[in-house]
């Protein structure tokens, strides 16, 4: 499975693509587009690549990570997946660009699939399966594909870091035992896409991280 990177917005946010080949499928993780530039950005690489948007996945509903996801649902017809504990602040997303003195559009949405853990979603026969990683926010996911050897985090842990727990619901005893029996437990290989910054793997945080 071939996975691209976007970088969005003020907070540096990181929208990923997975797909296979062009012509294909894919899905769209957390797109947090705040400008049309970025919009476009997304919607020529999935035009351009001639690929079919099957599923829009957010690992949170913060701002910098789901402020596209309802234009993006409209755009191609696609349900909205999150964690069920990530309503309240879909609810809350004009609350949230205001709390940030954010200039955008940003409205409410609702989520139309709630995923839960140990659902699994495929993509050119690869499974996705869906840890429910709470602890940055209440209803975190992250998205691990085993065959590719990668898990998409969101904001639960960075290279030499982890998410910030001061937010609605977030907990920082919640956030490191999640990042110790769900991610820390995978192969030291496995490499860690999260929602800001570069790629790192779970050996080198074991090693590295000073939260752990």
């Amino acid at each position: 499975m071939k996975i691209s990177r976007f970088t969005m917005n003020p907070f540096g946010e990181n929208c990923y693509i997975l797909w296979s080949e062009p012509g294909g499928e894919c899905i769209v993780v957390d797109p947090g587009m705040m400008q049309d530039r970025e919009k476009e950005m997304i919607t020529s690489f999935i035009n351009d690549n001639k690929l079919t948007l099957k599923h829009l996945l957010l690992t949170h509903c913060h701002i910098d990570h789901a402020c596209g996801a309802q234009w993006l649902s409209e755009r191609y017809g696609v349900e909205i997946e999150a964690g069920a504990k990530e309503a309240v602040i879909a609810e809350n997303m004009p609350i949230q660009a205001q709390r940030f003195g954010l200039k955008i559009d940003a409205s409410s949405f609702v989520i139309d699939k709630i995923l839960s853990e140990g659902d699994v979603i495929t993509l050119a026969g690869e499974d996705i399966k869906v840890l429910e990683t709470p602890g940055h926010s209440p209803g975190s996911l992250s998205f691990y594909i085993a065959d590719s050897s990668v898990i998409l985090t969101g904001d639960v842990i960075f290279q030499s870091s982890i998410g910030r727990t001061d937010l609605l619901g977030g907990s920082f005893t919640q956030l490191i035992d999640v990042i110790k029996t769900k991610i820390l437990t995978l192969p030291d290989d496995t490499v860690i896409a999260s929602g800001h910054g570069n790629t790192t793997t779970v050996g080198d945080e074991k090693i590295y991280n000073p939260f752990i």
